[in-house]
């Protein structure tokens, strides 16, 4: 794992920054040259890190200070950047750091389509995990989740209400588009339905124990569950399971309710977090990939997952 995890993040941070015309990595930008030491140090924390998730009873602890970790770094820069160190900022092309808006954004504008293409492309490898391990702003909810214990059962009808505001941020976006209206009012838009997302994180979900904004809010959480079958990893349980209810009192994404285990399947909701695996009293509840076996599967999984937390450390600014 940890060799795997090396070689993945040099050969991709080594590609970007042998091809692109302009500095992608952070050290490069200040020290010309020092890049390569960047990409180096960024491989070695792959491989470190791949070590500590080795256990499933403690990954959990580990996904979540690397989450925090991520958004600290990425929010940082942004920071430092509106302070007036450019260096910080990818391009200089501020934009709202609002999940929402990398559906929205292309359709509004008609163009810049390369963040749906980066989401689809970690969609592709670790389904829906980019909304567990990858979302800048998922952290935040993360932790503030983490208040309670355990999880509160949500509500039926938030999935509902989870098409409902896919379908009403699509519309909303290309209705401003056809109509013409200017970038300050599609900004305020996306600023307020940004700051409702971020009150929904510190009032429900602190209260409640769930990722209340990810599995009720986000279109792109939504989006990250459909289109998450894309990707062969699943999350099975076994026939052996007694409907103990371990795994759903550890759930904090609302995919293990006792209907869920009547149907031997993890919800629409279930992002490959892994939690659930660790608190299993019996070990039944696996990752799956076809032709592999569990631990297997998991393995590869991890590797890809850490890697790419580790390329997105490194590069990942507004």
């Amino acid at each position: 794992m940890p060799v795997a995890a090396f070689l993945i993040t040099a050969a991709v941070l080594g590609h970007l920054q042998y091809r692109l015309d302009f500095p992608i990595l952070l050290a490069e930008r200040f020290w010309p040259g020092a890049g390569w030491p960047q990409l180096l140090l960024m491989a070695l924390y792959a491989a470190w890190l791949t070590g500590k998730f080795t256990d499933p009873a403690q990954s959990h602890r580990w996904r979540l200070r690397i989450w925090g970790l991520f958004s600290l770094v990425f929010f940082g820069q942004l920071l430092l950047g509106l302070a007036g160190i450019e260096e910080m900022l990818m391009t200089g092309k501020l934009h709202l750091p609002v999940p929402a808006l990398i559906i929205a954004g292309p359709l509004y504008r008609g163009a810049e389509f390369f963040m749906p293409i980066l989401f689809l492309s970690t969609v592709v490898l670790v389904g829906p995990a980019w909304c567990s391990y990858l979302c800048y702003i998922g952290a935040w909810e993360g932790w503030s989740s983490r208040s309670q214990k355990k999880p509160t059962p949500l509500p039926p009808w938030r999935r509902t209400v989870r098409i409902a505001l896919l379908l009403l941020v699509i519309a909303t976006a290309l209705g401003m588009r056809l109509l013409g209206i200017g970038w300050l009012p599609a900004l305020l838009t996306a600023a307020a339905f940004g700051l409702v997302g971020v009150g929904i994180m510190v009032l429900v979900s602190r209260r409640n124990g769930m990722m209340t904004h990810c599995v009720s809010y986000c279109p792109i959480g939504l989006l990250a569950g459909v289109l998450g079958k894309i990707s062969p990893f699943r999350l099975k349980i076994d026939a052996g399971c007694n409907n103990c209810y371990s795994c759903t009192r550890t759930c904090r994404y609302d995919a293990l309710t006792p209907a869920d285990l009547e149907r031997r399947q993890p919800g629409l909701s279930c992002t490959l977090c892994g939690d659930c695996l660790g608190r299993c009293p019996k070990k039944i509840i696996h990752y799956h990939l076809p032709g592999l076996a569990p631990t297997t599967a998991r393995k590869l999984f991890l590797v890809l997952v850490i890697s790419l937390h580790s390329i997105f450390l490194a590069v990942a600014r507004i």
